[in-house]
């Protein structure tokens, strides 16, 4: 258990890493809120090492020109496809960027 831990503070690293010295070198380009790197953080302290990376992986692949985008949060539960449910993100500013309410 102990090495689940020190590689996710790892993997956590190197988010951050890229967060602060490799993302600023670049225009903004994520389609989605959360970042994609913002929602690698959250699956891995949500879903651990294995199944946060393989989340925040997936939600790269689906971050492309192809999709409209919009807002994202990482699930409860484990899935590679988009929050069946970004309405109810807490984030209420945000959320009404991306939707209108009535």
């Amino acid at each position: 258990m102990g090495g689940g831990i020190k590689m996710k503070q790892i993997l956590i690293y190197l988010v951050h890493f890229y967060q602060r010295f490799i993302s600023p070198l670049f225009p903004p380009s994520c389609r989605y809120y959360p970042t994609c790197s913002n929602y690698m953080l959250t699956a891995l302290k949500k879903h651990g090492v294995i199944k946060g990376s393989i989340m925040g992986i997936a939600r790269i692949f689906r971050c492309n020109p192809f999709v409209h985008g919009g807002v994202d949060p990482v699930p409860d539960f484990f899935t590679l496809r988009r929050n069946p449910h970004p309405e109810n993100y807490v984030d209420e500013i945000i959320a009404n960027k991306f939707y209108k309410h009535n």
